[in-house]
């Protein structure tokens, strides 16, 4: 488990958060787009790189996808690679000190 891993309903969602700052957002139709996703941050670059080469998989969402935020479609992504993404996530939003735990464990992956 990610330190100060918290979920809370945010806009009628649970809403992953890592001290009082969202990492992951769960949607579940959001405004009838026929999607059961997860919206999480990526690193700068890879949005347009994974929307690229698998848009079955990866779109833009709505109000963070212009932060660089990406969707992923939970029906089309294997559980591996769902948990890489949401361990990325959090490391980017993430204070130092609770990265450097993480780092300095040997139990928790890293991205």
């Amino acid at each position: 488990m990610l330190p100060e891993f918290v979920e809370k309903l945010s806009h009628g969602e649970p809403t992953f958060f890592v001290s009082k700052r969202v990492f992951a957002m769960f949607a579940n139709n959001h405004h009838g787009d026929g999607r059961i996703a997860v919206w999480l941050p990526v690193p700068p670059g890879i949005q347009e790189m994974l929307i690229t080469t698998s848009s079955e998989t990866y779109f833009k969402p709505p109000y963070v996808g212009v932060r660089g935020w990406i969707g992923i479609v939970l029906a089309n992504i294997g559980d591996e690679d769902l948990a890489f993404h949401i361990r990325d996530g959090w490391w980017l939003v993430a204070p130092k000190k609770l990265q450097a735990i993480v780092t300095n464990s040997p139990t928790t992956p890293r991205p």
